[in-house]
């Protein structure tokens, strides 16, 4: 069994010392969906939602995420990112937005948690904008799609839409 990193030999939580580790390119993508009607799907498409470019207001949240990560999950170092990308996408059958993200650097730990956070705050604004809309939305299957770089070496996830 793999030993937790995070963890050391009494079991108590610390943050990894990456110090020794190399400087490598790193990248990670993650994803999310909101399910919404299509009604508030139609809003946001044509421009027309009560709150403005509801799109607008996610990416640059998601963005914001992914900086602050070390701000928000416990152990993680903060990190000097090199790009962050968060891209939305309406979908229909049945009524969605797609949002992936994308995090790159050139450092000694991965963006995994950056990634992910981003696509989780981008989701949660997207409730947030739209809540006034339309409350029963729901925010489904945040997830690691894939990540480069890395002592562990490349990943990418193999789950069933």
């Amino acid at each position: 069994m793999t030993q937790l990193s995070h963890l050391n030999g009494a079991g108590e939580a610390n943050m990894v010392d990456v110090s020794e580790k190399p400087i490598t390119v790193r990248q990670a993508r993650a994803e999310a969906y909101l399910l919404l009607s299509d009604h508030t799907r139609e809003l946001i498409c044509a421009g027309k939602h009560p709150k403005g470019d509801v799109f607008a207001v996610a990416r640059i949240a998601g963005i914001q995420a992914a900086k602050k990560t070390w701000d928000l999950i416990p152990l993680c170092h903060p990190l000097l990112l090199s790009k962050v990308e968060v891209t939305l996408t309406p979908l229909s059958h049945p009524s969605r937005i797609h949002i992936e993200t994308l995090c790159r650097l050139s450092g000694q730990t991965g963006v995994e948690m950056e990634a992910l956070t981003a696509a989780s705050v981008a989701a949660l604004t997207l409730y947030d904008m739209c809540k006034a809309v339309q409350k029963d939305m729901v925010i489904e299957c945040i997830r690691l799609v894939e990540k480069r770089g890395g002592k562990s070496g490349d990943f990418r996830g193999e789950y069933n839409d």
